[in-house]
């Protein structure tokens, strides 16, 4: 099976995850280019219950799990074919490394959206760029990850 036929499988995985179920986590966007998840402001991701704002560890939790599902991707497109219990077998490897979450502007809206890019990938490891922005396209956070894909 191609990579690109095994997209909307890492996106179901990402989906049902019970971690991001809670966030409300939902993958909206997934190519060879770029991956997307969205969300929707809910009380219970309140960090500042004054300013109503986002949770600085939900707004780095996203921009980790957006980050990860384009690594998964970028190390799948590096094989030519890719059996089912390899792609299982290559999730259960993948592992963050490390990540760096800057904060720009507060965290409101009604709706949020995470986007990842690849910045290099390699055998072993794959480092993404992540952004995270308002329904109105005003810029929240972004991230650097270094995910271990190998």
């Amino acid at each position: 099976m191609s990579a690109d036929a095994l997209l909307p499988f890492i996106a179901e995985v990402f989906d049902q995850m019970p971690f991001n179920r809670l966030l409300g986590l939902k993958v909206t966007g997934f190519s060879a280019e770029q991956a997307e998840v969205r969300f929707a402001f809910k009380p219970e991701l309140v960090g500042n219950p004054v300013q109503q704002i986002l949770h600085g560890g939900v707004i780095a939790s996203v921009l980790d799990t957006v980050g990860g599902i384009m690594a998964i991707s970028s190390a799948l497109r590096r094989l030519e074919q890719v059996e089912h219990e390899v792609l299982v077998a290559k999730m259960g490897k993948m592992s963050t490394i490390d990540m760096r979450s800057d904060y720009l502007r507060p965290g409101r809206g009604t709706e949020f959206i995470a986007t990842a890019q690849v910045i290099r990938s390699g055998n072993k490891v794959c480092v993404c760029r992540m952004e995270l922005h308002n329904e109105q396209g005003v810029h929240i956070a972004l991230g650097t990850g270094t995910y271990l894909v190998g």
